[in-house]
């Protein structure tokens, strides 16, 4: 029985985004002061909603920031993986406080319908304005990374859901300018938190499935099932694993049963190792492979009753 794992970086696979978030952390502070600040004034409910919304994303950067600070530290004796799991919690928690603030909004927003308010349009347009401005620069801070990394495509996809709700109150405001039609400001709000709702369910449900040691988005277990079956040594698969030790990094772990050459043949076993290793991280996009070679089955999962 031999066992071989691909050499990984722990470090260098975090992405160097710590500058963007605390950038897009700043912006966003001041978002929600300028919001705070003449939603009152203005009477608007819809800016202030937005206020609120924007606030958890600055509790959504933060959470990621934090994250991404503690999965660049190295593994210990204790954490032999290190902290590089706090990014999916992370992601998992963003996604929670962001349905929370959902409710709060959708609540603030019928009172205001059943109970409406004198707005002042001019003042909700040129704050929803300043907003659109300074969450499209966020999302541009985050766009090249966001394919990789589920943290940082949270994070696009708050900057940008909020240019296009604070589009939405922009709207909203030169509408009440045109007409005086003061029940659409709540009105937005609601559609505020329809847009929050559906920016969100896909965030919860990648990270519920990360932290529950699913598959990950984007790895084809079959075809790497398929891929492993298919080497000329190999005749059998099985114990095959993935998931997400990050919302960067994928690991792998599987027990190959080869025929005897292979495995007394120490060249070719290192050779097929080699292969399979690299095959994972260029076709498969997984950084830390481990494979067990067997001559035939072994049972190595043992009965909750066996576990001492």
């Amino acid at each position: 029985m031999f066992v071989r794992s691909m050499p990984h970086d722990f470090a260098s696979s975090v992405p160097e985004t710590n500058a963007s978030f605390k950038i897009a952390i700043g912006l966003n502070v001041l978002i929600v002061i300028l919001q705070v600040v003449y939603g009152i004034v203005s009477h608007s409910v819809a800016l202030v909603a937005d206020a609120g919304h924007n606030l958890t994303d600055v509790l959504s950067l933060l959470f990621a920031l934090g994250a991404n600070i503690l999965a660049s530290q190295p593994p210990t004796k204790r954490r032999t993986y290190g902290f590089r799991r706090t990014t999916i919690l992370a992601a998992l928690l963003n996604a929670m406080i962001l349905l929370v603030a959902t409710g709060a909004i959708l609540f603030a927003a019928f009172e205001r319908l059943g109970h409406p308010t004198p707005v002042n349009g001019r003042v909700v347009a040129m704050i929803a304005g300043v907003g659109i401005v300074l969450n499209g620069i966020s999302a541009w801070l985050f766009a090249h990374g966001r394919k990789g990394d589920l943290n940082v495509k949270a994070a696009f996809l708050h900057m940008a859901g909020d240019a296009a709700v604070s589009a939405g109150v922009v709207i909203a405001g030169l509408i009440i300018i045109w007409t005086g039609a003061i029940w659409v400001d709540p009105l937005m709000s609601i559609v505020i938190a329809i847009v929050i709702v559906a920016g969100t369910w896909s965030l919860l449900r990648d990270s519920f499935n990360l932290a529950a040691d699913a598959v990950p988005e984007g790895i084809d277990s079959a075809a790497i099932d398929r891929y492993l079956r298919g080497l000329n040594a190999v005749t059998d698969v099985h114990d095959l694993h993935i998931w997400g030790m990050s919302t960067t990094q994928v690991a792998l772990t599987a027990h190959l049963i080869v025929h005897g050459d292979a495995v007394r043949d120490e060249t070719a076993h290192d050779a097929l190792l080699s292969t399979i290793c690299a095959a994972m991280h260029d076709r498969f996009g997984i950084g830390h492979t481990t494979v067990q070679i067997e001559r035939g089955a072994l049972e190595c999962e043992l009965a909750p009753e066996h576990v001492v």
